[in-house]
């Protein structure tokens, strides 16, 4: 009987679980992941306005990994054939897949995860005025969830941008503003509020100088790519400018036949969502289960073809949404049934083998 090949998967986000999952009966895989569990991004934003529903959407690793090893710790480098922690683990591997997309500085346990939506609920609760600093698809996803949620609520979001939802084109953006002031948000584009650790309301100042009074502050801007821990491993030659690993067309690091990224940290030339990640992860996975027949042999490996024009669907509250198809952008009810209500939590945990 054959031995096992060794599956490293460094990252617990869309792509690390989805690898995981589909190799741990034909490998023998570890997961590397800080965290006890893995959360459904799609649906962060309703669990600040109702923390239950984070039930759903914060898995541990434990309960749809049956085989695999969970290894809860950072990976601090790459180092021949291995992984080392920061807890001292030296994890060897066959093959290496890196899936840790963007910086988290969350909770590892999801039981203090909880505890964090049901804080972020109750700032919310207190607050008459809100305000959400940056205008994309999180800081317009949250300011639709607020402004249903509690209408009666003063929200004002500030964009640098010129428009909202930039990643979509200039149709989904206009709708969303359109929604956004219908609900009595006020939105101020082409100005920003500098976030430090310093910001604390209730007073706030725009750089172009706009006064804005809050009783709470949610800070919406874009996160910077979590590949900090390789820069000082045999990996970081393979870095781009902006910190995301190299790869070719079928999502192996250039020049490694047994090493691969996905997500956000892979340098694929299209805009980084989570949809995306899981269809990287597919491919990545029907590569490992041929190369691990045979790597010498060079069987015909699946091909990764990044999306040449951009889509996707932003939830306006729980009813509504504007969505970019490819022959059309349309606004309401019908991408708010697509994905407003259950925000693909369903989907994803049927994924993993688990009750929707």
């Amino acid at each position: 009987m054959a031995v096992k090949k060794r599956v490293v998967v460094v990252g617990g986000g869309v792509g690390g679980t989805t690898v995981a999952k589909k190799l741990e009966q034909d490998a023998d895989v570890t997961l590397i992941d800080p965290k006890e569990y893995y959360e459904v991004p799609f649906a962060q934003l309703r669990c600040i306005v109702e923390p239950k529903f984070a039930e759903r959407t914060l898995i541990k690793h434990s309960d749809y990994l049956k085989t695999a090893r969970h290894v809860q710790s950072a990976a601090e480098s790459v180092s021949g054939s291995e992984v080392i922690t920061a807890s001292g683990d030296r994890v060897p591997f066959d093959f290496l897949v890196i899936t840790t997309g963007t910086t988290f500085n969350g909770p590892s346990t999801r039981a203090e995860r909880l505890k964090m939506f049901e804080a972020e609920k109750k700032k919310l609760s207190g607050a008459n005025t809100v305000l959400i600093i940056g205008g994309g698809p999180v800081g317009v996803e949250l300011a639709g969830e607020i402004a249903t949620d509690f209408p009666e609520k003063k929200i004002t979001l500030v964009h640098s941008g010129d428009r909202l939802i930039e990643y979509l084109g200039k149709k989904a953006s206009q709708k969303a503003l359109k929604w956004l002031r219908n609900k009595k948000v006020e939105v101020i584009l082409n100005d920003r509020v500098e976030v430090g650790e310093g910001l604390a309301g209730p007073n706030y100042v725009t750089k172009n100088g706009t006064r804005i009074k809050a009783d709470a502050h949610f800070v919406c801007i874009g996160k910077r790519v979590g590949s900090s821990w390789l820069r000082n491993s045999d990996l970081s030659y393979l870095l781009d400018n902006e910190g995301r690993l190299k790869v070719d067309a079928n999502m192996r690091l250039e020049g490694k036949s047994n090493m691969f990224a996905v997500g956000d940290i892979a340098n694929t030339k299209e805009i980084k969502q989570g949809y995306l990640a899981g269809k990287q992860a597919g491919v990545v996975v029907e590569n490992v289960k041929k190369l691990s027949k045979d790597l010498a042999k060079a069987p015909k490996l699946a091909v990764y073809k990044p999306l040449e024009t951009p889509f996707g669907i932003v939830s306006l509250g729980r009813y509504e949404g504007v969505a970019q198809f490819p022959i059309m952008t349309i606004a309401g009810r019908m991408p708010g049934m697509i994905k407003s209500k259950d925000l693909f939590v369903g989907n994803a945990r049927k994924d993993l083998g688990l009750a929707a």
